[in-house]
């Protein structure tokens, strides 16, 4: 299969397309380059003739459209999206931009593309629509299932309700074959050092303050990156159209307890590092306005009727994040300077083509 995947510069999508050329599939990876799009080397996989990178802005129609019909994909994997709640607070705008008009510019493209295909290639084609728990809201008691009502918080979380709801549209009313998934917290390697884990990760190797918000108590459920992609690409063959599917790590915890065993990890990764116990670092910071108390998914359905199921636990996972990030800093320091960010604030806004 020849598979266009949006935001594959991205974290998750970074791990996503490095699993789909490893099982053979040929992968367009249409990222507009931002501050979040680190686009890690690819190594042999890049380099196997199967992948090609377009840069672009997904909200751009008139740049999104040429790369359907130089491609003709049989899948899309719609994963990129500003995610950052914080920067959502202070900048709603680009991430109505991204999430909301950039999902309608996919739609749209993947529409009349999809229009033009008969017989086999017509009844092959999905447009997988990759979202977030945050749409559901803050969960007092049990799990949000796929039918919860939607009662998103902050400005990405509504951008997304939006985005999905967009998507269920263009299934029933032009009957496009939309698959769509919600995810619990990802962590991993890539993922961009302002997000929680990678922040603390790299604080304490510096010696940094370890910033919790609040009292800590925000309970967040933890999913290790390489099992969201192979869910992701589980439910790509296995799905059902029009379905939505949940997907968790079944690892919830409270944040001051998530940041307590990750301290744990890294007295153990780092014996001679001078501020063990890395505990001491942290520090309680104000909260965030409109801060969600609690996030669960209950994601039966992948489990019941896909049969899927995470490889890692959080304890695992996590030392295996910390490992990468102490292997890596080739890829962070520059990040942490500031010098990664500049360039890539200079990213062109149309679309051009680069093969690996």
């Amino acid at each position: 299969m020849k598979i266009l995947v949006t935001g594959g510069a991205g974290f998750i999508g970074t791990s996503l397309v490095r699993l789909l050329l490893a099982d053979g599939a040929a992968v367009v990876n249409l990222d507009k380059l931002t501050y979040a799009g680190s686009n890690p080397p690819l190594g042999p996989l890049g380099e196997s003739g199967r992948y090609t990178l377009e840069v672009a802005d997904i909200a751009e129609r008139d740049a999104v459209a040429p790369v359907f019909a130089r491609h003709a994909p049989d899948a899309v994997m719609h994963l990129a999206a500003e995610t950052h709640v914080d920067r959502s607070i202070d900048a709603p705008a680009a991430f109505v931009s991204t999430n909301l008009v950039g999902t309608f510019s996919m739609l749209e493209a993947a529409r009349r593309h999809w229009e033009t295909l008969s017989g086999e290639a017509r009844d092959r084609f999905r447009f997988l629509h990759v979202s977030t728990d945050e749409v559901y809201g803050s969960i007092a008691d049990g799990k949000a299932s796929e039918d919860a009502r939607y009662r998103p918080n902050s400005p990405y979380a509504a951008s997304k309700a939006g985005a999905d709801h967009l998507v269920r549209a263009w299934g029933v009313t032009y009957g496009l074959p939309i698959i769509a998934t919600n995810c619990t917290n990802n962590y991993g390697p890539w993922q961009f050092p302002e997000k929680l884990v990678p922040l603390l990760v790299l604080n304490a190797i510096e010696g940094r303050k370890l910033p919790v918000y609040g009292t800590g108590a925000n309970r967040r459920d933890w999913l290790y990156v390489s099992d969201h992609a192979a869910a992701l690409a589980l439910v790509l063959r296995r799905g059902s159209i029009g379905e939505t599917y949940n997907i968790a790590g079944g690892e919830e915890r409270a944040n001051i307890d998530l940041v307590r065993l990750l301290c744990g990890i890294l007295d153990e990764e780092l014996p001679r590092s001078p501020h063990r116990p890395h505990e001491r670092l942290i520090e309680f910071v104000a909260d965030r306005p409109g801060h969600d108390l609690r996030y669960a998914l209950d994601d039966g359905k992948i489990r019941d009727r896909l049969g899927w199921r995470p490889s890692e636990s959080l304890e695992s996972g996590l030392r295996e994040t910390v490992r990468w990030y102490l292997d890596n800093r080739a890829w962070w320091e520059p990040i942490r300077t500031g010098v990664y960010r500049g360039e890539r604030l200079g990213a062109p806004r149309t679309a051009r083509r680069r093969k690996a």
